[in-house]
């Protein structure tokens, strides 16, 4: 179960723990649960006896089942949470290859306990076994990437011991440090290379593991485990490419690292190497650093970025006085001979410009290595090609070749795709095989991807201090991450030849060449959630969708950059005022302002940059980087009052609605849900509105401004469904499920009123609110004490609430029950799994996809839950949709309307 981030410990070091002067034993780790990241240092926690451990002999085991990737805004390559983690392990893995070194390394996680009378007693009701819930702190861990040249393995060397990581293998096997049986596993030809220098510098041994083992056990856990892993890319454009696990095997995989591998991959341990070539990444560097005199493959990359390569090779135009061979499909800009054009001219090697040769030699391999790579795709009849190792490194020119290479030669029947991991497939194999079972558990749903910023590691260099605790991260958003005049406008500060916000490297080409980063994926750190589920009401969860709102469109993209960024100085201020208007609050606000608008600005600049990119995900990147600030409820105080005043006036509105008839109380209450929906602190036109009323008056006022037909109107068929007569009546609902939006007036006169109705007819109701504060937004924690103060002044309420578990303390009055005949169905609440405005249906809470299965109605209320996301989406019962639209481009677009128009969308089961 998510439960809410706690402020960080600033002692806390790198690994979770406690800083001292002297190392101390570290304990064994348990199994793990997911919390919500605040994107910060880790938590020591001490084990509970709760947790069980699994021995298996001497060698420990890495569990990964339900593994989920993890990294920072500024990591280009990606960290990975084990969140059921149960054994000692080392805390690292290495592939050292000729050219780069790969290092996987470990930290520690942890959660807080949760432990909850009202959240037993309704899982209990919804049949949840306490087996499948934890209420005991329990550790879990992150895989951070990190990257080295082989010429400066002294640096990696320096790397592990500064951080001690080579402690964690020391203490699988022995009591203390200095052991010489400590043991690190290792794969790549340097692993036998550098043996020695380990032994002699670490004091471990590197025990070798098969590289094509390590290869496609990387590759397939990547492949299963992460939605947005494989894109495509072609002329700059990137597409993600969502894998079905059930339809992998076989496909190709192509490591290129110095050399060339092709691998045919079968399945999970069923692999053969079919093909390969000599002229691979070692080629580029060892050719491009004897005729340019770079220093470093990246610097030989950059360098490719400002080239031209019609200066060296020979074109089809050259030899065709600048026509296309278009009998054969060859056209003038094609490369007829790579350096061709050298021979033909009295020049020296100091007349060509570096620049030039460098893209002239990328080209050269790219296009090799694609054409042999669709060859043997085409021997053994396999469309997919995955082309991984560290000679891609997110580079656009040579993604696009080797994208054009495989295009051209099948005639655009085959792909090339590539890989978010690409070059540590390898070393995350190497860090599985500590484990022998789990990977047949990974689910894609457990699966969550979140960007913290932080200071990257690039090239074996530390560009900023590693970031141990909030204040160290703030100090050094401070120092490289500025503000422009206005909040709104950010400039992130990046020091040359570094890796600043977002993983890009160099100033950003307004020319038509592509940049050399252009698409540099950034991968998160991935966090593993084994409570969350796929709902299991939705139609066709392959097919389903949650975006209603496309970002592809830069128009759309920035017209809602700019919504969030007028937003932005108010929300500071809220967070702010949350927490008391301290100096150390303005700060932390400030950050916050700082890394939102750096991940606008990169967004805006790459807007695939994190993966494919909805209005959901910008909200949910919103609220993630206000918890990684500590703010966990920016909007508490306001909530509070906003219930008070609306819980004030409920009876009356109680008592009105039971001296309506049946017909006119159902429209009576769709009205009340879509004019209390009005509240919205998310919406700009919402928030002038509260300038001019109070809560109580624009509620009514909104309310009686209720005209019909509404923008979509289908509450006659609602109506008719739920209080048909004759052969058009209809059976009550079992179960309905109702996913609540705002706090105040919106739960309280709009969605508590209409539950109330519902279990009036005998239908269960399961209220599904967030796990975690977002904006306005109700959550779970803060339900009971609404529906237990509400319960107050009406019998069904309080009565259903009991048979729910929520009122676990009260004493049913039973002359009062016996008073009235209304069935006692129970009103239970449950969280969803998120803590965003919206609400994504491939991963909810294990909770919520408990209530759902006896569940044959499902009310979607709010434009976050109902209209940003799932407004198209199908279900398999019965659902309604309601919600008031609240920004004039939004009702424009969606249902050619105006500002304030009403949705009431009914949809019977598919």
């Amino acid at each position: 179960m998510a439960s809410l981030p706690l402020p960080e410990d600033p002692h806390l070091g790198i690994d979770g723990i406690k800083d001292k002067e002297t190392k101390e034993k570290k304990k064994p780790i348990e199994s793990v649960v997911f919390r919500e990241d605040s994107g910060e240092g880790d938590r020591d926690m001490a084990p509970t006896a709760g947790g069980s451990i699994h021995r298996s002999g001497s060698r420990p085991q890495l569990d990964v089942s339900k593994a989920e990737i993890q990294g920072n805004v500024e990591e280009k390559y990606p960290t990975i949470l084990l969140p059921n983690q149960s054994d000692d392990i080392s805390h690292l893995a290495l592939d050292i290859g000729g050219s780069l070194i790969k290092l996987v390394y470990f930290s520690r996680h942890e959660d807080q306990p949760v432990n909850d009378k009202r959240k037993r007693s309704v899982t209990e009701r919804l049949g949840i076994s306490n087996g499948n819930r934890r209420s005991y702190p329990i550790l879990g861990g992150r895989l951070h990437f990190v990257k080295f040249e082989t010429t400066k393995i002294t640096e990696c060397l320096d790397f592990i011991y500064s951080k001690q990581l080579h402690c964690g293998a020391e203490s699988c096997y022995s009591d203390g440090p200095g052991n010489d049986n400590a043991i690190i596993k290792a794969t790549g030809g340097g692993a036998y290379k550098f043996a020695d220098l380990f032994k002699e510098r670490l004091g471990v041994s590197l025990d070798k593991e098969d590289e094509m083992d390590c290869l496609v056990a990387g590759a397939n856990f990547l492949l299963k485990a992460i939605r947005h892993e494989a894109f495509t890319h072609m002329e700059g454009y990137k597409e993600f490419v969502q894998i079905d696990q059930n339809d992998l095997f076989p496909y190709l995989l192509v490591n290129i690292g110095s050399g060339v591998s092709m691998i045919k991959v079968d399945g999970d341990g069923k692999f053969q190497r079919v093909s390969g070539t000599n002229v691979g990444g070692g080629t580029y560097w060892g050719l491009g650093s004897l005729l340019t005199k770079c220093k470093s493959f990246d610097e030989l990359l950059e360098l490719s970025q400002k080239g031209d390569n019609r200066t060296i090779d020979m074109l089809v135009g050259d030899i065709y006085g600048g026509m296309d061979y278009s009998k054969i499909g060859l056209s003038a800009s094609t490369i007829a001979s790579s350096f061709g054009k050298t021979i033909s001219e009295s020049k020296e090697l100091e007349d060509y410009r570096p620049e030039d040769i460098s893209l002239s030699l990328l080209r050269m391999i790219s296009y090799n290595i694609g054409q042999i790579s669709y060859l043997t795709a085409l021997r053994f009849g396999l469309k997919r090609i995955f082309f991984g190792g560290f000679f891609i490194r997110g580079h656009a020119y040579t993604m696009d070749t080797i994208s054009f290479a495989v295009q051209f030669w099948s005639k655009g029947e085959a792909q090339a795709m590539f890989l978010r991991h690409e070059g540590f497939l390898g070393v995350l194999g190497a860090f599985m095989s500590y484990e022998k079972h789990g990977l047949d558990d990974l689910m894609v749903h457990q699966l969550v991807e979140r960007f913290p910023m932080g200071a990257p590691y690039t090239g074996g260099k530390i560009h900023g201090p590693p970031l141990g605790d909030l204040n160290e991260k703030i100090s050094w958003m401070e120092k490289f991450v500025r503000k422009g005049t206005e909040i709104t406008a950010p400039v992130p500060m990046i020091p040359p030849g570094t890796t600043g916000l977002g993983g890009f490297e160099v100033p950003s080409s307004k020319g038509g060449t592509l940049r050399s980063d252009a698409s540099a994926l950034n991968v998160g750190v991935l966090h593993l959630v084994p409570t969350l589920d796929v709902f299991p009401l939705l139609a066709d969860p392959k097919m389903y969708e949650p975006n209603t709102i496309d970002l592809s469109d830069h128009n759309e993209l920035e017209y809602w950059f700019t919504v969030l960024s007028a937003h932005l100085p108010d929300l500071v201020d809220k967070a702010v005022a949350s927490e008391g208007g301290t100096d150390d609050a303005k700060r932390r606000g400030d950050a916050f302002a700082r890394a939102f608008s750096a991940h606008l600005a990169r967004l805006m600049e790459e807007p695939a940059a994190y993966g494919k990119l909805g209005l959901a995900n910008l909200l949910e990147l919103r609220e993630e980087c206000l918890r990684e600030f500590q703010f966990i409820d920016a909007y508490r105080s306001i909530k509070l009052r906003e219930n008070e005043a609306s819980l004030a006036v409920l009876p009356d509105l109680l008592m009105e609605l039971d001296s309506m008839d049946e017909k006119t109380r159902m429209l009576t209450l769709i009205e009340g849900v879509l004019a209390a929906n009005i509240f919205d602190w998310g919406s700009r036109a919402c928030v002038d509105l509260y300038h001019k009323g109070t809560i109580i008056e624009i509620y009514r006022m909104s309310r009686n401004k209720m005209q019909r037909p509404w923008r979509v109107d289908d509450f006659d068929v609602f109506k008719e469904r739920m209080l048909g007569a004759g052969e058009n009546k209809h059976p009550p609902h079992r179960r309905a499920l109702l996913f609540v939006d705002n706090s105040g007036a919106d739960i309280v006169l709009g969605m508590l009123p209409l539950a109330r109705e519902l279990l009036r007819r005998g239908t269960e109701v399961v209220l599904v609110a967030n796990s975690l504060p977002a904006l306005n937004d109700v959550t779970a924690m803060e339900l009971p004490a609404i529906v237990a103060e509400a319960a107050k002044h009406c019998d069904i309420l309080r009565r259903a609430a009991e048979a729910g578990g929520l009122l676990v303390d009260a004493m049913i009055n039973t002359s009062d029950a016996s008073k009235n005949n209304s069935p006692s169905v129970p009103l239970m609440v449950v969280e969803n799994g998120c803590g965003s405005p919206c609400i994504d249906l491939r991963q909810v809470s294990s909770e919520l996809a408990a209530a759902a299965k006896d569940a044959d109605l499902i009310i979607l209320e709010g434009m976050g839950r109902a209209l940003h996301t799932n407004l198209n989406a199908c279900f398999k019962c019965d659902a309604l949709k309601l919600a008031m639209v609240k920004n004039q481009r939004l009702a424009e677009k969606l249902v050619n309307g105006n500002i304030y128009d009403c949705v009431c969308k009914y949809e019977p089961a598919s």
